[in-house]
């Protein structure tokens, strides 16, 4: 399987927006959130929409394979929204689940992958991050 691009996203963004998640039902917050925020960035409800989808799967995939806690940001440089979702599993690289049979998991990246402009994966000292980003 392969492995999303190595890269640091956006080195000025700024951050509008931060969510910490402990467990699934989190997540539930997390879109409220986020949907609230976007659009008042004024993204508009089809980016919206896509940022909630990618950050609820991207958020998803760190619940379940990572280590806590898992931290979801909202940033904007320029004209791009990000999606940053960390979590304390520094040696797990993000993989890209191709040709596993439908239902078997794994389309959170390749929606990821459609959804955003830009996708990438880093590690930091402490935690590793995977960020989509979004015209704003």
């Amino acid at each position: 399987m392969p492995s999303l691009p190595a890269s640091v996203p956006y080195p000025r963004a700024a951050e509008i927006c931060r969510w910490t998640l402990a467990t699934f039902g989190d997540l539930r917050g997390l879109r409220a959130g986020l949907r609230a925020a976007v659009d008042v960035a004024a993204a508009g409800p089809d980016v919206s929409d896509r940022m909630t989808v990618v950050a609820t799967e991207l958020a998803t995939n760190a619940l379940r394979h990572g280590l806590p806690p898992t931290v979801v940001r909202l940033l904007r440089e320029g004209d791009r929204l990000i999606i940053d979702v960390s979590d304390h599993d520094r040696e797990a690289e993000p993989r890209l689940a191709e040709n596993r049979p439908l239902g078997g998991g794994g389309l959170g990246l390749q929606l990821t992958r459609r959804f955003a402009i830009d996708v990438g994966w880093y590690a930091t000292e402490l935690t590793k991050h995977v960020w989509a980003s979004f015209p704003s």
